[in-house]
Formats: structure tokens, sequence, C-alpha cells
């Protein structure tokens, strides 16, 4: 199937038209799209692979309540792989963006490196690229997945010298952090997140807690290039951590604001009558940044692949509405191996930078006055009249402007590579 493509003439009309609309409206269409332009996302690498990165060891089983579902073909199997496909991403996606790195995405060149003995040299590769293609690195370490993690317990274990082996691996990662920001002149987030909790109900919620802040410290307690944005995360649960977990939402919330740290909330991390748009203005002035982790929940944190849906755009107009912009960073976080990666990849980036530009379109000053003189009916009309004002058409122009394709004429892009590159992968 040959997928549709729009003519330039066509796309310039409607915009023109669009823009006139907008105007009616007392919304500036340029600056919008000059505001959007300036977004950068954190494009997560995990999505490439299924979360299973490149370290040299024969066991590669997920774990810490982590699961990618599917065996589409063709994900990525090394580095050169892997980056070639996040080009290609990025070549499908408007603006200039940033890659998100966890820790397994080392490269050793063969030889086996332990967590707590990573260092700069084994991401030479990912800066070296980086530096070739304009982007920008953010990084993880990774606490999951190896051996000494099986007891679902890293930072907060009881075992002393279990727990100084994470500090280590923590401690590594910010300086692994710290030599992206030096090389690629960049501010560079470095993103905690443990999988420790228990499956029932533990004994003692109290020293487990008490563990990991001492950890924490510890992996802080240098100081690094001042461009390295340290963010804890939490989680309602998990996998294996139903009953309890040591790094709640909660005792991250309560670390960040006393330590000085950025907050990051996931949209899949919470109850299901949670949403974290709520969550942005009773956070923020209380913190100096937020780190936001973009996914798709559906009942539970199964991270499905971003779509334009309610919870994302009332999370963009939350963000914009509070000008704040400049203060939260955006990085998607999904993985779906059971569909075409790029597919995932671009389909959840446009779809954000889609409930951007509508919250960036939206007359909030209108709105804002009719709510301050109480006029409820007015402003209730008028939220539902916005939604179907064009932004389709703002949006097919700021594609092509971009250099990138309109509408679905990407899937073109998508399937003849595909073809020719990753269907070859055995």
């Amino acid at each position: 199937m040959v997928y549709p493509v729009l003519k330039k003439g066509s796309v310039e009309k409607r915009f023109k038209d669009a823009a006139e609309v907008y105007a009616s409206y007392k919304v500036d269409v340029s600056k919008a799209l000059e505001k959007l332009k300036k977004v950068q996302v954190s494009l997560h690498c995990w999505q490439g692979d299924d979360v299973g990165g490149f370290e040299v060891k024969e066991d590669k089983t997920l774990t810490g309540g982590i699961m990618s579902t599917g065996a589409f073909p063709g994900k990525a199997r090394n580095g050169e792989e892997l980056r070639a496909d996040l080009e290609k991403a990025m070549s499908l996606i408007p603006g200039k963006h940033r890659v998100n790195l966890h820790a397994i995405y080392l490269e050793s060149k063969g030889k086996f490196v332990d967590r707590n003995e990573i260092g700069p040299e084994h991401f030479t590769e990912w800066v070296s690229w980086a530096k070739k293609n304009g982007y920008k690195l953010d990084f993880n370490p990774s606490f999951f997945s190896h051996p000494k993690s099986a007891s679902g317990l890293t930072l907060s274990h009881p075992d002393k010298n279990i727990r100084k082996f994470w500090v280590e691996h923590g401690i590594r990662s910010r300086e692994i952090a710290a030599d992206f920001a030096k090389k690629l002149n960049s501010k560079v987030v470095n993103n905690v997140w443990i999988p420790d909790g228990a499956k029932d109900i533990p004994a003692d919620r109290w020293a487990p807690r008490e563990r990991l802040i001492e950890s924490l410290d510890a992996i802080f307690a240098k100081k690094v290039d001042s461009k390295v944005k340290d963010a804890v995360e939490g989680k309602v649960f998990g996998i294996g951590s139903e009953e309890y977990v040591v790094g709640s939402n909660e005792f991250y919330l309560s670390y960040a604001i006393t330590h000085n740290k950025l907050v990051c909330m996931d949209m899949g991390h919470y109850h299901p009558t949670e949403v974290v748009h709520d969550k942005v203005s009773a956070v923020l002035p209380f913190v100096p940044e937020l780190l936001i982790h973009v996914s798709r929940p559906i009942r539970w944190d199964s991270d499905h692949v971003v779509i334009l849906n309610d919870d994302l755009q009332m999370l963009a107009k939350e963000i914009v509405r509070g000008n704040a912009l400049d203060r939260v960073y955006l990085a998607t976080d999904f993985f779906d191996g059971s569909i075409n990666r790029i597919g995932a990849w671009v389909t959840g980036v446009r779809s954000l930078q889609k409930a951007l530009l509508i919250a960036l379109l939206e007359p909030s000053d209108i709105l804002k006055k009719l709510e301050l003189e109480g006029k409820g009916a007015e402003k209730l009309a008028m939220m539902e009249e916005t939604k179907t004002l064009p932004f389709a058409a703002v949006w097919d122009y700021f594609c092509e402007t971009a250099g990138v394709p309109v509408g679905s004429a990407w899937l073109n892009d998508m399937v003849d590579y595909e073809k020719k590159v990753t269907s070859k992968r055995k």
C-alpha cells in the first residue's frame, strides 16, 4: 500500500486559512510554531531493541518489573543498528531532538564490563554519533536485569556490599552524564529509577527507605558538571512489588524537594484514577524543574505507545498554560515489540508534538478571562469549540517546513526502511 502524499500547495493554502481562523481567537500561529520548534523530546533508545541492551552476558532476561511483549522481526542487535534506526526515526519527526540512553547500552568491544565498572569510554560511539548528527544525550543508570538485583532490592538491599555495588553504579552513571554534558555542551538529565519493593506485605517498611536515602546521598555526594540534572523516579507498584515500593512517588517527591533534585513523573506510575497533568501545577512551584516520562498506561504501567489521547492533550495544556515549557523535560518511555519499532517511536513523538501544538494554539487567555469572570457556560462552550479548530492544517505546515513527511506519508519511508534494512536482520 502507498500512503497518501499531500501536495505542497494544498498544505500552504490550508495553513493560511487556519491561521486566519486562529487569529480570530487572538492566537498567533507563527509564535506557537516558534515555541514548538524549541521543544526537544528525549527519545528512549530502549524501544529499538525491547530493552535488551548491549552488555556482554548470556542471560538478557528482563527483571525488575519490566516487560516487553511481542516478537516483531528486525530489532536492533548492536549499537550501529540501533543508531541507524534512531536516525531513521528522527528523519520522520519534525525538529531536532535528544536521545535517552540506559547504562545497559554500553559498547565494550566484546568484553564483559560489570555495572560498577562502566565509564565514559564505553559510550564513545554514542557521543561521536551524537556530535555528527547534532543530537544531545540523556542517561539512566540500569538497576535491573542483573544477578545483584535478583532479590528485587538494589539501593535498599540489607546487604551492605550489594548496596555498595549499586551505589558505585549510580556514581559511575553520573560521571558518564557529566562526560556527555562536557563533550556535547548540553544539559544532561540523569534519571534514577530502581525496582526495589516487595510482592507481599513487608514486616518493615522503614529500614529499606532509610537505606535508600543513605544510598542516594552517597550517589549524589560528589559534585559533577552543573549541566547534569539529577532526577529521581517513583512508582506506585510493579511486577514483583505489588504491595510495597521503596522508592514510592511520595518518597521521591519528598527527597527531590529537600535535596534539590528533579522529580520524574511517569504517566504510568500512578493509580489508574490519578493523572499527571493535575500534578504539574501542584509540584512545579516547589521544585526547580520536572522530568516527565510520556507513556500510555492501560490499567497499569503497560508502557503502550503514546497516542493523541485526552491524557496527553491535558498534560500538554497544563504545561503550556503554566508557561512551564522551559522548566519541564519531556522524555518518551514505552516499548512495544509487537509492531514496527520505528513506527512506534515516530507515532509516539509526533503524537506528543501534536498535543503540544494543540496546547500552544489554545486561546487560553480568553478561557482564563471567562473563568475569572464567572462565565462558566461560556468557558465550557469555548473549550468545546476549540476542539474542532483546524490544528491539523498547522501541524501539516510544521512538518512540511521542517522537511519531514506530511500526514501519513511518513509510513512510506518506514515501510521502505523495513523492506531494505530491518527485515534482513536475522
